[in-house]
């Protein structure tokens, strides 16, 4: 079965084998750009990339709803322990992770994480492997030169970037990045919520590879590489 990825807005995204479904840094009922309020959510698992909270201001109230697994730093499985959730899977980078969909291969990222002033860990990307595909999924992150060992070590067929600057890389160094990783499809994220974050999202032209801008609430069908 293709592997479906839903866009929930900024860095939201659901990804889903028909088995299984991952959720990616859940930040829905304060999310301007998202359609799809937290309770409206189904999901078998959430991978958080880092503490800042526009990536997981809605991951306790959804793992707990949905009896969810957890994926993140040590520092956030122990906050959401706090919170009462259970089924929790600490990493870090380098570290890979087995899940019943396939895996979890955590990654670098430039950037900063932090929850209402507590230190959540690294801030951490992540390929995911799930659904005949591996999925790069950069968090919050500047571009930085080890980004080309991500094709070394992973060859992603996928990538999820974020292109809004000002937090994050934007759109040219962002396609400086797709180019590196040099994925079959790149998919831009963290743009446009806010106007700190807006930017001309075609300035985002990475040369060779297929660019889809999904709106909030929008469904891509991959087929499988595999």
């Amino acid at each position: 079965m293709p592997l479906k990825i839903t866009y929930h807005g900024h860095s939201t995204f659901l990804l889903d084998d028909g088995t299984h479904r991952l959720l990616l840094d859940p930040f829905h009922d304060d999310n301007p750009s998202c359609t799809t309020p937290a309770e409206a959510i189904q999901c078998t698992h959430i991978l958080v990339s880092h503490g800042h909270e526009d990536h997981m201001a809605d991951a306790a109230n959804i793992a707990l709803r949905c009896k969810a697994t957890v994926f993140a730093t040590h520092e956030i499985t122990t906050y959401l322990g706090e919170q009462g959730v259970t089924d929790l899977e600490p990493g870090n980078t380098g570290g890979c992770i087995q899940a019943p969909f396939g895996s979890i291969d955590f990654t670098p990222a430039l950037h900063s994480s932090s929850f209402q002033g507590r230190y959540m860990g690294d801030p951490l990307g992540a390929v995911i492997t799930m659904g005949g595909h591996r999925t790069y999924f950069a968090g919050d992150t500047a571009l930085f030169s080890d980004m080309k060992l991500i094709k070394t070590l992973y060859r992603p067929d996928i990538a999820i970037l974020p292109i809004g600057d000002r937090f994050t890389m934007g759109p040219k160094h962002a396609a400086m990045a797709a180019e590196w990783i040099s994925p079959r499809l790149v998919i831009p994220c963290h743009y446009n919520t806010w106007d700190p974050i807006r930017v001309d999202h075609q300035l985002f032209n990475p040369a060779g590879i297929e660019t889809r801008f999904l709106e909030p609430g929008q469904t891509l069908e991959t087929e499988s590489i595999s």
